[in-house]
């Protein structure tokens, strides 16, 4: 696999160590909860933080991707081979 290739996964235990790595924490965005919806989910990165993020818990996390039945699109390492943070939750395919 190239540097900076997106792979997609549903596997809880992979984008909780995928996030761990990076010393990411399970979030929603703030005002995004209403009715049925759980809000939108995010990786939360230290020194990369929005106002916007609440930290929730992995099991809240990942009863809300389930939910949406989401896959997790993600990097592990940049075109320069750094450590990426790239993420995106996208609907399954």
């Amino acid at each position: 696999m190239n540097s900076g290739e997106s792979k997609r996964t549903r596997d809880h235990d992979k984008i909780k160590k995928w996030a761990e790595k990076r010393d990411g924490k399970p979030a929603i965005v703030k005002g995004t909860k209403s009715g049925d919806s759980s809000g939108l989910l995010r990786i939360n990165f230290p020194g990369y933080e929005e106002e916007n993020l609440e930290n929730i818990s992995w099991k809240e996390f990942f009863k809300t991707f389930e939910e949406n039945d989401l896959d997790f699109l993600y990097q592990e390492k940049t075109q320069e081979g750094k450590i990426s943070r790239f993420s995106k939750f996208v609907k399954k395919h």
